[in-house]
């Protein structure tokens, strides 16, 4: 499918993974490919951005509904769950975020996890025995005494168990369901419209077809009409034909 994407359809990809990067969230959604197609200069773009739909406010509408994500380096709370297998049996992590972040504030996922990891470091610092002292020490001085080796006082060597330097982890991030279907229907809205390509407006057309996710969220909130941003779609371009 991508083989048909043009140039500039490519470009809204691409920025749309640059934008969620940019976000400090670890995956492309829906809101993603919204933001990047209302940055494009294609006539599509310059549709939405007519009716309020601008990057300004869509990023504006990420932000305020689902905050900002971990910062560069750090995990995302929810990286380690599997999107798709927790799709299929209907739960969609972008909107447990989104929730959370609508009920708690900006960050409070981040924030909540933070706050647990620091309880659990200061909990073990608590816990933990003094150089040389507690029971792994005495083992340890047991087995040199067995070995025949002098027992010197002091505190016991400490082994740091720490990665190596190097550049934080790097490669593509990957879509979320919905984004994936979006990207399916623009297929679809290109064969529609009898095109042997896929263009940013068969994008944005797909984008303005959904009825659940962040985009008609965001839609709604801009008061943007999904009906009339694809009338105005439609009518551009098949004077353009």
């Amino acid at each position: 499918m991508f083989e048909r994407f043009t140039d500039g359809a490519r470009q809204v990809v691409v920025r749309a993974q640059e934008d969620a990067r940019r976000l400090g969230h670890n995956y492309i959604g829906c809101e993603h490919l919204l933001l990047a197609a209302s940055e494009a200069g294609e006539p599509a773009s310059a549709i939405l951005r007519d009716q309020g739909v601008t990057p300004e406010s869509v990023e504006a509408e990420i932000l305020r509904t689902i905050g900002r994500g971990a910062a560069a380096g750090s995990a995302d709370p929810l990286r380690g769950l599997d999107r798709e297998a927790l799709a299929a049996i209907g739960i969609d992590l972008d909107v447990v975020r989104a929730r959370i972040e609508a009920a708690f504030g900006p960050d409070a996922l981040d924030r909540a996890v933070l706050a647990h990891k620091r309880a659990a470091q200061a909990c073990r610092r608590s816990r933990r025995p003094a150089w040389g002292k507690g029971p792994v020490a005495e083992l340890m001085r047991r087995r040199r005494r067995r070995a025949g080796h002098a027992v010197l006082p002091g505190p016991a060597p400490r082994v740091l168990n720490r990665p190596l330097p190097g550049p934080p982890p790097s490669g593509h991030i990957p879509f979320t369901p919905r984004a994936k279907k979006s990207l399916e229907l623009s297929l679809r809205e290109a064969r529609a419209l009898h095109d042997d390509y896929i263009g940013v407006q068969h994008l944005v057309l797909a984008q303005l077809a959904l009825s659940d996710g962040m985009t008609p969220t965001i839609l709604s909130a801009l008061g943007a009409s999904r009906e009339s941003l694809r009338a105005a779609v439609l009518a551009r371009y098949r004077k353009a034909s």
